[in-house]
């Protein structure tokens, strides 16, 4: 019996045999829970619903519709990375906060002392509360930036640098209260 087994054994193919200890593996954990996640997300299961207010613009410089630009973002990266229950009022998991700064200054000056690079940033300060588990609610301000060439007038690059800086702004919240970074 034992030489038809080793015999058997030594003709099952190589992905076979992995296949068949995983499977052997994975009975033995029935009882353990796995939680995947491609965005790199860990969700408690026990949070269910998500709520998102409204974004106050408090800079001193106010550009319009960045409010609503960084609201929505911030909604849309959690409607595609998570399975939660986006909800008004309060949910399980709760994002708020204000946009704190908006400006642009110079960061290099050339030989003739004329700015040769100016530095455009905006800053979003956001409190977390996480209902389910406290301890990992934070209350933390964001900063992103993107330099452009001081020949070039702001109006002519602030909608694309815009867009660049809240994706980068948004994607920072998501992590710091998801991934746990």
């Amino acid at each position: 019996m034992k030489l038809i087994f080793e015999k058997t054994w030594l003709k099952i193919s190589y992905a076979a045999k992995v296949f068949s200890l995983l499977l052997l593996s994975a009975s033995f954990l029935t009882g353990c829970k796995v939680t995947y996640s491609f965005s790199g997300a860990s969700i408690s299961p026990e949070v269910k619903t998500l709520s998102i207010q409204y974004f106050q613009n408090r800079a001193n410089l106010v550009q319009p519709g960045l409010s609503q630009l960084i609201t929505d973002a911030l909604i849309d990266k959690c409607k595609a990375q998570t399975n939660l229950n986006i909800i008004n009022g309060l949910g399980d998991v709760n994002f708020e906060g204000e946009i704190t700064d908006y400006n642009t200054r110079p960061l290099t000056v050339n030989a003739d002392a004329r700015a040769a690079t100016n530095r455009f940033s905006i800053t979003v300060k956001v409190k977390f509360t996480n209902s389910v588990d406290p301890d990992l609610s934070y209350e933390e301000s964001f900063t992103r930036y993107e330099d452009y060439d001081s020949s070039l007038d702001l109006s002519q690059v602030e909608k694309e640098l815009s867009d660049k800086i809240v994706s980068l702004i948004v994607e920072d919240i998501f992590n710091r209260a998801f991934v746990n970074w």
